[in-house]
């Protein structure tokens, strides 16, 4: 009698953490959908800048020693993805499969104000990384007088004569 007392104890046992594995197996496979249901905040949030960023008026003049320094920035920090001429064809947006702005057209930043630029730079914006603290405001500026620099130097087409 002892001996069915402890397999018939034993097997309730069993049964009751066999029954308590299965309602946290349930659980677990109720909050897998829900969890996978919700949006993520950040990666589906539109991108906007603050109208107070955008507004912002570059206090540093486009010289030659500020596109300089600004091109100097931009080589370390940007090129690889933009491309060393501004082209968007960097070697790491290849490798990730990313299209970027060509900077040489003058029609891609025709409608950013250098505010938004900065914003931009400072922040970053989808896969890109910002400055954030590495670099200081008139740094930042400066990379923006750069970047608007390179679509000055693309020379324009010039029309073919005959003769």
């Amino acid at each position: 009698m002892r001996k069915e007392i402890v397999v018939l104890s034993a097997l309730a046992i069993l049964g009751v953490s066999g029954a308590a594995r299965q309602a946290d197996k349930t659980a677990q496979q109720t909050a897998k959908p829900a969890a996978q249901t919700e949006k993520p905040t950040t990666a589906t949030a539109a991108f906007v800048i603050p109208p107070d960023a955008a507004k912002q008026v570059n206090p540093v003049k486009p010289t030659a020693a500020s596109i300089a320094e600004g091109k100097q920035i931009y080589g370390y920090d940007c090129a690889m993805c933009h491309g060393a001429d501004g082209s968007g064809k960097g070697d790491l947006a290849a490798d990730m499969k990313l299209t970027l702005k060509d900077f040489r057209d003058a029609a891609t930043l025709k409608d950013m104000r250098d505010g938004e630029l900065f914003y931009i730079i400072q922040k970053g914006k989808g896969d890109m990384t910002g400055e954030g603290d590495r670099q200081k405001p008139e740094g930042i500026w400066n990379m923006v007088n750069y970047i608007r620099s390179l679509s000055k130097k693309t020379p324009p087409a010039k029309a073919k004569t005959t003769g």
